[in-house]
């Protein structure tokens, strides 16, 4: 199966957490925004991770990075709307709207994406 990954689901597995082995079969060939890229790189860096080195493990296991295009960035800004009650991140919208472009399931260890009233799919990890 390809999915989109959030950097919830890739931290989780990183880390070994709850939820770690529903992502672990799904990153060879799984995707990521540019931006939950970014956001995987900063939390990495700021719990004192050697960011560099975990990112390039992700590389070598097939996940992949995608650029947000300019629809992309568009349909993110539209799912504020939808999604604010939920307090979702620019990141969170980003790795969405690539889910709703290449008409993938997102991957999530962020329960409240559950709960969303959207035409995306969703998978949550635990």
């Amino acid at each position: 199966m390809t999915a989109v990954l959030d950097s919830s689901a890739v931290l989780a597995w990183l880390r070994d957490e709850p939820g770690a082995g529903v992502v672990h079969p799904l990153l060879p060939g799984a995707i990521m925004s540019a931006a939950n890229w970014s956001e995987t790189w900063q939390k990495l860096h700021q719990h004192g991770a050697d960011a560099g080195r975990a990112t390039s493990r992700l590389r070598t296991l097939g996940v992949r990075v995608e650029p947000l295009t300019e629809a992309d960035a568009v349909t993110a800004a539209s799912l504020w709307t939808r999604t604010r009650a939920a307090g979702l991140s620019l990141a969170d919208r980003c790795c969405l709207a690539l889910a709703a472009r290449l008409d993938l399931t997102t991957v999530t260890a962020d329960t409240v994406w559950a709960g969303l009233d959207i035409d995306i799919p969703v998978r949550v990890i635990r």
